[in-house]
């Protein structure tokens, strides 16, 4: 028990460089993203920006989406038959998922495209020209998205999220620059088209370095194709991602039906700067969600335990001391926004709260997603968002803005102590940063 504790304890030891790289790729990404959107919207004005904005959201969110949860489903399955030294559905799985999700996101596309060709006037003339090049994107973005998950299951995390995160964002950047400064207009189609072109360039970029190091691995072996296995553990991955990634934007979104769009946009100034928080999280679920999996299988549950028990205390640490530094900075960084931002400082404080609550429940909602009881996950992950829309509706009348940050706190630290419970009572393993 001690020595597979102590290799739990080291292994994840050295994980935490990595960790922090991954922090700082995110970290780097946002203020690219940042300096980005500035530049975009000064450079095309309110209008074109909008257009180019909301088409940029959907495609990120149906692309994604595009992958039916096998981008995570690689975390879990590519270091399970590495562990178990199972080439065939390994390679199985990396044929079937890239072209499951180029298919899906080029269906997805080709039924946009042909509701905008049968229905004209859906959308206007300026719209549909940028829509029908993001039609382009739409499949691009699925399969780097499933690279990224790829990655992330061989444990190659730096590769998962460089390529994606920052390497496409200035490239976009630099793009729309270059395309303004030769003389083409700044509008929203080629914008989209800068996306395009930066999307496929991280793409192959990504994706050669990526097949490189598999060639260098393969052996030669039959491919197996165990699809319905796979997509019955990707299929709730998938509910839980999008549901998790609705906890980001609910609020937002009821808000915009019950108050004024100034009031709602110091709110969202507020959450943008959460996300510094939230990337602390991330940073560490990229660099142990498929270990979980690699320790399962080879049946390692010292190891597993000790990994579990150190990685919660060090991503608890990690989201209390960056939460703090966000509120403290907060005056200055919401002040960028404008003056009347300020007032936002409480509201951050209490969303900063419900995360650093919920970073104390440990990594419960990984451990269930790696170790099959992804189906409870999901369940419950759903029973929660609807229970934030309730309670947001509930106290937003009551407290106002103060009400949506209340309650989305309150669902953020109720899901960590959830699915802690959860992951307790299914799989038998202590997630709280400080559990004994």
């Amino acid at each position: 028990m001690a020595a597979g504790a102590s290799l739990g304890e080291a292994e994840a030891g050295g994980r935490a460089g990595t960790a922090l790289a991954v922090f700082g790729v995110r970290i780097a990404a946002a203020a690219c993203a940042f300096v980005a959107q500035v530049l975009m919207a000064r450079l095309m004005g309110a209008g074109e920006y909008g257009i180019f904005a909301t088409i940029w959201v959907w495609t990120a969110l149906l692309g994604h989406a595009s992958t039916w949860g096998l981008s995570q489903a690689a975390c879990r399955f590519l270091p399970t038959y590495r562990a178990k030294e199972a080439g065939g559905p390994a390679r199985g799985f990396l044929v079937f998922g890239a072209v499951f999700s180029l298919a899906a996101a080029a269906a997805l596309a080709v039924i946009g495209a042909a509701v905008l060709w049968f229905v004209p006037g859906l959308v206007t003339g300026a719209q549909t020209a940028a829509i029908l090049v993001a039609a382009l994107v739409l499949p691009l973005f699925a399969l780097q998205d499933f690279c990224e998950g790829v990655a992330r299951g061989r444990d190659w995390t730096l590769l998962a999220v460089a390529p994606p995160y920052l390497l496409r964002q200035g490239l976009i950047m630099g793009l729309m620059l270059a395309a303004v400064g030769i003389g083409a207009p700044a509008e929203a189609s080629v914008a989209v088209a800068c996306t395009l072109a930066a999307t496929a360039l991280s793409l192959a970029f990504q994706a050669a370095i990526l097949l490189r190091r598999l060639a260098a691995e393969a052996r030669p072996t039959r491919a197996l194709y165990p699809w319905r296995d796979w997509m019955r553990a990707a299929l709730p991955m998938a509910l839980i991602d999008l549901a998790g990634s609705g906890f980001n934007f609910v609020d937002v979104l009821v808000l915009g039906f019950l108050l004024p769009p100034a009031e709602v946009g110091a709110y969202f100034a507020a959450t943008r700067l959460l996300q510094f928080v939230v990337f602390v999280q991330y940073a560490a679920s990229s660099v142990t969600a498929q270990r979980f999996a690699g320790a399962q299988a080879r049946g390692d549950r010292a190891g597993l335990e000790a990994l579990v028990r150190r990685w919660s205390r060090l991503t608890f640490l990690a989201t209390l001391a960056t939460g703090l530094a966000v509120v403290a900075a907060g005056p200055l960084l919401l002040g960028l926004f404008g003056p009347d931002f300020r007032a936002a400082l409480p509201l951050l404080a209490v969303l900063v709260a419900g995360h650093g609550l919920a970073a104390a429940c440990g990594p419960a909602e990984d451990l269930l997603t790696m170790l099959g009881a992804e189906r409870a996950c999901a369940a419950v992950t759903v029973a929660l968002l609807a229970a934030a829309v309730l309670l947001t509706l509930a106290l937003v009348p009551l407290l106002g803005l103060g009400g949506a940050a209340l309650a989305a706190a309150l669902v953020t630290a109720g899901r960590g102590g959830v699915l802690a419970v959860l992951a307790h009572r299914r799989l038998g393993l202590l997630t709280p940063a400080f559990a004994r």
